[in-house]
């Protein structure tokens, strides 16, 4: 007894669990520990009355035989619905412990993927989430991996490169940043790096505490923009990772979306994804001037006439436009793991009404619409004409949209027109049938959005 007395209550009562060795004393367990959380009361009761179904009952929803003995006594349920049940709890119970995590808040922790491709308003659309205080953002970290890991386009290394990004995009949004290290060069020293790509364009990383002093024997290239710090902590941005309350990253190295089902399928995330695109005729008269080197031909070919446009580059440009309305296609119908998980977004609507659509994406999120959000929005769409260069996110979005038009030559957005015909039809953009339509401005090449583009 003078044992019994001196050892901690907790010991004993772990000590009683453990000779609790039924299946069924488990699940009471956690019946107890899913009451202590209010949110689950209504889990609780349809658990309980599918405990309290009647043998037959539990045949016919579970489809598992039921021994002759339990039938003949009443019993509640084979070990085998009982294991199940036991499962389904415990997966519930985790799932319920993840969104209670961060400071206490009761509102469900969000994952947002903003999935687009170069030179489709990525950077601008990011910034609504970026400027969301309660939000631990990230501006294109697959970059990392593009560059230490080369895969030849096509084939088996499309579908590795896809399986690479998404593994260490499922890391990243589970706030564990030293999934980077394998692929950040120079490799970080003692989880210290200076040369995380475009940290700048990510508020979560260049503020307290992660802004530690900066220091003048370190050059960082991709520097914060209103403020020194010095290199960039990786365990102290996981940690204000894990204390913000949601996460988004913006990436546009991702394409394939139906290799991230297992990411919208783990329980510990809670994703949402965004699909962003924007005219093709856009978006190439956009890179020709972005990537100037790699669209030369293009270029010469568009002015002169003189350099042959290559077949390859013809193929290349309709294969991307392929796999962005194949991803498209795949989240409009659908399919379970995707319903209420896909929102398809056109960068044109969104320069046409940045406000309505950034509260629409709030909305598709389950996130609340800051006024911090609402005053960048107003500040940064009703910029000076002369005010927005190729990668600025400040820009006079109502009039910048359509300016392409009257930059690109005819025959070259012909050629789009017919590489990238079936996607445009898809996301609502005109064709144009002469240099006069795609040059008048009066002529609307837009349709109007679909509400089923919200699923």
């Amino acid at each position: 007894m003078e044992i019994r007395r001196t050892l901690p209550q907790d010991f004993w009562e772990l000590l009683h669990c453990l000779k609790m060795r039924s299946k069924y004393a488990i699940l009471l367990v956690f019946v107890i520990g899913l009451i202590i959380i209010e949110k689950e009361n209504n889990f609780i009761s349809r658990v309980s009355d599918k405990l309290k179904q009647s043998p037959q009952a539990l045949v016919e929803t579970n489809d598992t035989e039921i021994s002759p003995a339990l039938a003949e006594n009443g019993s509640l349920a084979s070990l085998q619905e009982l294991d199940a049940a036991f499962s389904q709890l415990r997966s519930r119970l985790h799932n319920v412990t993840l969104q209670l995590a961060g400071n206490g808040d009761p509102r469900p922790r969000r994952h947002v993927l903003l999935m687009a491709t170069t030179r489709t308003g990525s950077s601008f659309v990011g910034e609504f989430f970026n400027q969301q205080g309660s939000i631990f953002y990230l501006f294109e970290p697959l970059w990392h991996i593009e560059r230490t890991v080369t895969f030849e386009p096509g084939g088996a290394n499309a579908v590795g490169s896809a399986l690479v990004y998404r593994d260490v995009l499922k890391q990243l949004l589970l706030c564990d940043l030293y999934i980077l290290e394998s692929f950040i060069s120079p490799a970080p020293e003692g989880h210290l790096t200076p040369f995380m790509f475009r940290r700048g364009s990510s508020r979560s990383l260049c503020e307290e505490p992660v802004c530690t002093p900066s220091s003048k024997k370190v050059f960082e290239k991709y520097h914060c923009k209103n403020r020194r710090c010095g290199p960039l902590n990786i365990t102290l941005a996981a940690e204000a990772c894990r204390h913000k309350q949601h996460v988004a990253l913006k990436t546009v190295r991702i394409r394939q979306l139906e290799f991230l089902q297992p990411l919208v399928e783990d329980p510990r995330l809670d994703v949402r994804i965004i699909q962003l695109v924007r005219d093709p005729r856009a978006v190439l008269a956009s890179r020709i001037v972005a990537f100037s080197g790699k669209y030369e031909t293009w270029k010469k070919w568009a002015s002169e006439g003189e350099a042959p446009l290559r077949e390859e580059e013809v193929q290349r440009l309709r294969g991307n436009c392929e796999s962005i309305r194949l991803s498209a296609e795949l989240g409009l119908r659908q399919p379970g793991w995707l319903r209420g998980r896909y929102m398809l977004v056109r960068y044109e609507d969104v320069a046409r009404a940045p406000l309505q659509k950034a509260e629409e994406m709030y909305r598709f999120a389950g996130l609340p619409l800051t006024p911090q959000v609402e005053d960048w929005i107003s500040k940064n769409t009703q910029a000076p004409h002369d005010g927005s260069g190729v990668y600025s996110t400040r820009k006079n979005s109502s009039e910048q949209f359509e300016k392409w038009r009257f930059s690109i030559p005819f025959k070259l957005a012909q050629v789009v027109q017919d590489a990238c015909a079936p996607a445009m039809r898809l996301f609502g953009y005109k064709l144009a049938d002469s240099p006069a339509t795609l040059a008048n401005r009066s002529f609307s090449l837009l349709e109007e959005a679909q509400p089923s583009w919200v699923t």
